[in-house]
């Protein structure tokens, strides 16, 4: 083989690396003043690949945009629908103007699957913003559910086969995916038909079929925990892990006790978010963890939270055996030493409610 073909082959592989490196920093090196224009409602944060964190729309959402399209964990009170739409906007115009929404040309071979939006090469720069196709709810609360209406109407669910020949619908709409127990609890709070789960589990977990944005997604059942239904979702690739309501960043728990909540659930949930994590040095970085509310943590985050819920769980218990009612346990402070940083005394859950579920849970067992 002649130089001049070696040269060739070795600039080619060069900008295929230059490629691959530029998108796996991704949406690390977007501006954050092009995410976060100034007046902007909602918050954007890149965390890591094709994953954001959008706060501000009640609950924090987690965001997977790429070519495959948009991936929603919850989807914000109804009230914020417009703007996290907004959010989602910035995002895939950020990263088309990074050259990173560029279209991978279909795989030939196989089985057809969902795993890739069409493609033509005579597909420009200038596309249209790509559908939400997936919308992850990880339990049934406002602030996670009041968005599904509005996404899932503007989104679309690739299909094919049978499936596309014989359901007239079958593309319009994103799917909304959930535990069975969120379907329940939507059916008894008289939500719309529109915002309903189109796809449940009732297994411990459920794995998607093929990789979307360029990688594998877990869910995981988390049983009376925050709730009933309480769903942690898991991004492989870009190792990051969404967890709902099980844990925040800005308070101690809320627990549904009449949703089915349990403090000894979401210490157990939070036992297994910390063994699925994987550190980077002494506890710090590694896997990302985004909160249902608060400020995007890691492991380390989790496990004092843990130790924090764990001891204050058997402060009350003690003085549960020792006789102690409800209000000379409130009297003695059993979150003392953690007000400061996770107490509230006015909202919708303060130290005083917390304290009440926890008694709850461990009187009523």
């Amino acid at each position: 083989m002649h130089r001049r073909q070696w040269v060739r082959i070795g600039t080619a592989a060069a900008a295929i690396a230059a490629t691959a490196m530029h998108g796996q920093a991704g949406a690390q090196q977007l501006p954050p003043r092009v995410l976060n224009p100034e007046g902007a409602a909602v918050f954007v944060l890149p965390v890591r690949e094709n994953v954001f964190m959008i706060s501000g729309a009640g609950g924090n959402i987690t965001a997977s945009v790429g070519v495959d399209g948009v991936l929603m964990v919850d989807t914000g009170l109804a009230q914020m629908s417009e703007d996290v739409l907004g959010a989602i906007r910035r995002i895939q115009d950020a990263l088309q103007v990074q050259g990173l929404l560029l279209m991978e040309p279909a795989k030939r071979g196989g089985a057809e699957t969902e795993s890739r939006m069409p493609y033509h090469p005579s597909m420009s720069m200038d596309l249209p913003m790509r559908p939400v196709r997936h919308i992850i709810n990880t339990h049934a609360h406002a602030e996670n559910v009041g968005g599904n209406e509005y996404f899932a109407a503007l989104g679309t669910t690739y299909t094919s086969g049978n499936v596309a020949g014989t359901i007239a619908d079958a593309a319009e709409g994103a799917r909304v995916m959930a535990h069975e127990n969120v379907l329940n609890r939507m059916l008894l709070a008289e939500r719309s038909f529109a915002s309903l789960p189109t796809l449940t589990y009732f297994t411990d977990g459920f794995k998607f079929r093929t990789y979307f944005n360029g990688e594998g997604i877990r869910l995981f059942h988390m049983p009376n925990a925050h709730t009933d239904g309480d769903t942690i979702v898991y991004f492989r690739g870009s190792d990051v892990i969404s967890t709902g309501g099980i844990f925040s960043m800005e308070s101690f728990p809320a627990i549904d006790v009449e949703g089915g909540g349990h403090i000894n659930g979401i210490i157990d949930a939070l036992n297994f978010i910390i063994d699925l994590s994987i550190p980077e040095f002494r506890t710090e970085g590694g896997t990302m963890i985004v909160p249902g509310r608060g400020r995007l943590a890691d492991s380390a985050d989790v496990t004092y939270y843990r130790d924090m819920l764990t001891i204050i769980r058997d402060r009350i218990g003690h003085m549960i055996d020792e006789g102690m009612s409800l209000g000379e346990i409130q009297e003695a402070r059993p979150t003392f030493g953690y007000n400061g940083r996770w107490g509230a005394e006015e909202g919708a859950w303060t130290t005083e409610t917390f304290i009440q579920a926890v008694f709850r849970n461990l009187t009523e067992d």
